[in-house]
């Protein structure tokens, strides 16, 4: 009962990962299932730690141990803080061999910000986020042979990074691509924000190309899912020199703006273009974005597969 409650009190929607420490009672068994049932999406890993009730006295021990093998460390997760203070876009100065987590937006000039004012336990985001973008360095001794940003999934409602979109950042850096994880703005933002989020980071990694030791033709954009619909998004109705000031009159340019938005290539996974849950069948629109090369990855089963093959 105190899990449920917990759980029942913290809104965590569907973005978390969630380990537990449980005694083995008769209960044990079902706990994974009615956490999954209380928070609908949630990444249930299968380690969780079980006890049984007359071990639990003395069981400081084995929690200990548990909870490293976990990852988690207060003294390492501070320095991790630390060396990930944020900056912002239009001054931010590149660390190409270190991670580095980028607000796309100044304070204040960010366009196209809603009226929402308080998160009731609904949303994933708070009303004061701003999107930002980490950065996974390639290592040293590897050769650079372009950039990628990464989008996570969620249905435009959260973002799973955990799952998703971080440990294909660190993938892709270690095979030579320099590369960052987009957290755009997700409900109550619509695709279109999202979109204006990503062709900012596409920008800003543009404009520092020869930083990164890159080709400014050799950025791709690529996503899970949601993330996957947010790239083709970008690349049909937010590349090229599109700016914030096609949703928000009041939004005023930079000079990230005069930057092309443009990828050289698209990764969609389990993913199409179109909007959440409808792939356009727009052959005409399609025909005249001058979109790049993009790779599918989606089950046959998946219905929506059938819509895509019309295209």
């Amino acid at each position: 009962m105190p899990v449920y409650s917990f759980l029942e009190e913290y809104d965590f929607g569907a973005k978390m990962i969630i380990p537990f420490v449980t005694h083995g009672g008769s209960g044990a068994s079902q706990t994974i299932e009615t956490i999954s049932e209380i928070q609908p999406g949630a990444l249930m890993r299968d380690n969780a730690l079980i006890l049984s009730r007359d071990e639990v006295s003395a069981s400081g021990e084995a929690v200990t141990e548990w909870a490293s093998q976990l990852g988690i460390n207060a003294k390492n997760s501070q320095e991790t803080m630390e060396q990930n203070e944020m900056t912002v876009a239009s001054t931010a100065v590149p660390t190409p061999t270190q991670q580095q987590r980028i607000y796309l937006w100044d304070e204040g000039n960010m366009p196209a910000i809603t009226e929402y004012t308080e998160n009731t336990g609904f949303y994933a985001d708070d009303p004061d986020f701003r999107p930002y973008m980490t950065f996974y360095p390639v290592p040293e001794g590897t050769e650079i042979k372009g950039a990628v940003l990464v989008n996570s999934g969620g249905a435009f409602a959260y973002r799973s990074n955990e799952n998703e979109g971080g440990p294909t950042a660190e993938d892709l850096s270690r095979l030579g691509y320099q590369s960052f994880l987009v957290d755009y703005r997700v409900s109550p933002y619509t695709q279109e924000e999202g979109a204006l989020d990503l062709a900012r980071a596409v920008r800003f990694v543009r404009a520092h190309a020869i930083e990164y030791g890159i080709d400014e033709k050799d950025i791709a954009v690529m996503g899970f899912s949601a993330g996957g619909i947010l790239s083709g998004e970008e690349l049909l109705n937010y590349d090229g020199m599109v700016n914030g000031r096609t949703l928000d009159k009041r939004y005023v340019p930079d000079a990230l703006d005069d930057v092309s938005a443009d990828a050289a290539a698209a990764g969609m996974i389990y993913s199409f273009y179109g909007r959440l849950s409808v792939a356009t069948d727009d052959v005409e629109k399609l025909a005249v974005s001058d979109l790049p090369p993009t790779f599918f990855a989606m089950a046959q089963e998946i219905p929506l597969f059938q819509s895509l093959k019309k295209i």
